[in-house]
């Protein structure tokens, strides 16, 4: 069953509180980061920077393309 929340009023600002059972499925604690992007479901919230992940993969696959330069540079 999915959780529910209230958007709040915080100062200038609005948000929401996260239920606990929320934090503990993201395994996030007090202080962390949030990334926070669109989908085409509404909003996805992630600990993990998608720009890093985007990056990472794009490294992945120059090591693959290049992954006999690679065994050669490290002899």
């Amino acid at each position: 069953m999915p959780e529910t929340t209230k958007i709040r009023k915080f100062g200038g600002s609005f948000g929401f509180i996260l239920p606990k059972s929320v934090v503990e499925s993201m395994v996030v604690k007090e202080g962390d980061v949030l990334y926070v992007t669109g989908s085409p479901d509404g909003l996805t919230a992630t600990p993990y920077d998608p720009e890093f992940a985007g990056l990472l993969d794009d490294a992945r696959d120059f090591m693959r393309t290049h992954r006999d330069a690679f065994r050669e540079l490290a002899k």
